[in-house]
């Protein structure tokens, strides 16, 4: 993906990158952390708003892959930059749990989504 006329966009407090804004014709369009628009085409401002508000808060949110085989894992983000995605099954929080690291490509595919209430929540693997 040409990210040539992407434009990084920093939270002003700390400097932490949280997005870009890509031109779209005369407009912009804020692009999240996994490569994904937060926004059709809007005006530069609004492009900053969308992002500022999204900031980095959804990286520690728990989120749902759907694997090569249609399982549905429970998932946290470990580290997510323009060189790819990696994400490893929840631990919820046991420092003996086993995990599995995936590496996905950047941008996020589809079958990486926020968890929502109703999905799997992966205690069963636990025995919880």
């Amino acid at each position: 993906m040409d990210r040539t006329d992407w434009i990084e966009h920093r939270r002003p407090d700390d400097r932490e990158r949280i997005g870009w804004i890509r031109p779209d014709g005369d407009a912009w369009v804020a692009v999240s952390l996994l490569g994904a628009p937060l926004t059709g085409p809007v005006d530069w401002l609004e492009a900053e708003e969308a992002l500022d508000a999204t900031s980095l808060a959804w990286l520690g949110e728990v989120w749902i892959l759907e694997d090569e085989d249609g399982e549905m894992l429970r998932v946290r983000l470990v580290d997510v930059s323009p060189g790819g995605v990696v994400v490893q099954t929840d631990d919820f929080g046991a420092i003996d749990a086993p995990v599995r690291r995936i590496d996905l490509p950047w941008p996020a595919p589809p079958t990486l989504r926020p968890w929502r209430p109703g999905d799997p929540d992966g205690r069963t693997m636990f025995g919880a």
